[in-house]
């Protein structure tokens, strides 16, 4: 992995075997960025992606393997009373099926290891910091503004 800043923006370069969310969180510690954007393209060998179940109140994980095109990555960075930052990233990823269909599968990116390569802007939140608290409602972690 290799980055450099241009302006207040941060381009990010991730290698064979980096892995992406670990990745970003780790260049958002090092360079003090405590709220952000980010988005990217790119390949994935391996890729943990999950969705929410409402009903049960937890996440159901799937474990995906392969040649995996990153179709759409989006997330951001928060962080906590305590200025612990966290993740929150969605993903889509396309693949070749068995039957040599193009399919997608995607959601809330756990984990995304490279294959080849991947892209990422990281976009700094200026004049502020978007905290994460829990809703009432829905018991999720959402923005505090």
């Amino acid at each position: 992995m290799d980055y450099k800043k241009f302006g207040n923006s941060v381009y990010v370069r991730f290698d064979k075997g980096d892995e992406v969310v670990s990745g970003i969180l780790n260049i958002c510690k090092k360079e003090k960025i405590l709220s952000a954007t980010y988005s990217g393209i790119g390949c994935c060998s391996e890729i943990v992606v999950s969705s929410y179940l409402p009903e049960k109140s937890t996440f159901k994980e799937q474990i995906k393997k392969g040649i995996l095109d990153i179709a759409s990555l989006n997330g951001n960075i928060s962080s906590d009373e305590n200025n612990e930052i966290c993740s929150h990233t969605h993903a889509v990823f396309s693949f070749l099926s068995d039957t040599n269909n193009i399919e997608l599968t995607g959601g809330h990116l756990i984990k995304a290891v490279i294959l080849y390569t991947a892209e990422i802007v990281i976009n700094p939140v200026m004049n502020g910091t978007i905290r994460r608290m829990k809703d009432p409602i829905t018991g999720v972690t959402v923005w505090k503004l």
